[in-house]
C-alpha cells in the first residue's frame, strides 16, 4: 500500500468527498481533486488511484440523473473520445510527471478561454435543455472536444472540464448537463480500466488505498445532490468554468 501520513490521508479523503460532490453538482470541481491527488502521490501513479473513485462517483451520479441523459450527444462524442484515449495511452508510455501536468494544465486553460469567448459572442437569450440539431459545425465541435476529452481523461482523469465546457457551449441546462455527463463518464472511465492496468497505474497497492477512500465519495455525492437545486444556472456555469481555470493553474504552477 502507498505510505501516506495522517495529514496526507486526510487531504485525499477531502479530495474524495469533492469527487462525489463534482459528480452530482459541479463537474469542473473535480480538477481540484486531481490536483490534490497529484500533490500527495506521484502525479503519474495518482491517476490510477483516482480512477476507481471516479467510477464510484459515476455510479452514484447515474443513479441520480440517469433519466436526463441526451444519448444523441453521447453517440456523437464516443468515436472521437476513443481516438483521444488511444492517443493518451501512447502519450503515457513515455511522458513523465512534468509533461503530464504541463499538457493538461495548458489544455484546460485554453478550453476555458475558448468557452468564455464563445458564450459572450453567442449571447443567447435562453439556452435549450439539449443542443440544436446536428450539422457539420456540431460534428466538428463534438469531434474536437471528444478527442481532447479522451486524451485528457486518459492522461490525468481531467476529461471532466473539457466535457463540461463542451456541454455548456452546446447549451445544456443543469439536469441535462448532469445526466449526460454522468452516463458519459461512467462508460468512458470503465473503458479506461484495462488501459490503466496495462500501464501499471492500477494494481494491488492502488486498490488498497482506494478501499477506505471510496467511503468518502458517498457523502460528497449526497451533499452535491442536496446543493444542486439551490445553484442557479448562471452560478452553475461560472462555478464550472472557475473550477476548470483553478485546476489548470494548479497543474501548470506546481
Amino acid at each position: 500500500m502507498y505510505t501516506v501520513t495522517l495529514w496526507e490521508f486526510a487531504a485525499l479523503a477531502a479530495a474524495s468527498i469533492l469527487v462525489g460532490f463534482s459528480k452530482t453538482a459541479v463537474s469542473g470541481a473535480n480538477t481540484v481533486s486531481l490536483a490534490i491527488f497529484a500533490a500527495v502521490l506521484p502525479a503519474r501513479e495518482s491517476t490510477g488511484v483516482l480512477l476507481p473513485l471516479l467510477i464510484v462517483g459515476d455510479l452514484l451520479a447515474v443513479r441520480t440523473y440517469r433519466r436526463h441523459a441526451h444519448w444523441g450527444t453521447l453517440l456523437r462524442l464516443f468515436p472521437a473520445v476513443a481516438v483521444g484515449v488511444v492517443v493518451g495511452t501512447v502519450f503515457m508510455l513515455w511522458a513523465g510527471d512534468a509533461e503530464v501536468r504541463t499538457s493538461i494544465g495548458a489544455i484546460l486553460l485554453l478550453m476555458a478561454g475558448v468557452t468564455v469567448w464563445r458564450r459572450r459572442a453567442a449571447a443567447r437569450a435562453a439556452a435549450p435543455e439539449v443542443p440544436a440539431a446536428d450539422g457539420a459545425g456540431a460534428r466538428l465541435k463534438a469531434g474536437s472536444y471528444g478527442v481532447l476529452g479522451g486524451f485528457t481523461t486518459m492522461v490525468a482523469n481531467a476529461g471532466g472540464p473539457v466535457m463540461s465546457l463542451y456541454l455548456l457551449s452546446a447549451g445544456f441546462r443543469k439536469l441535462g448537463f448532469l445526466g449526460t455527463s454522468a452516463w458519459f463518464f461512467l462508460i468512458v472511465n470503465v473503458a479506461k480500466v484495462p488501459f490503466s492496468v496495462s500501464l501499471g497505474l492500477i494494481d494491488g497497492r492502488s486498490l488498497l488505498l482506494d478501499a477506505p477512500l471510496a467511503l468518502f465519495v458517498l457523502p460528497g455525492a449526497y451533499i452535491g445532490k442536496a446543493c444542486v437545486d439551490r445553484i442557479n444556472q448562471r452560478l452553475f456555469e461560472r462555478l464550472v468554468i472557475a473550477a476548470t481555470v483553478l485546476g489548470g493553474l494548479q497543474l501548470l504552477l506546481r
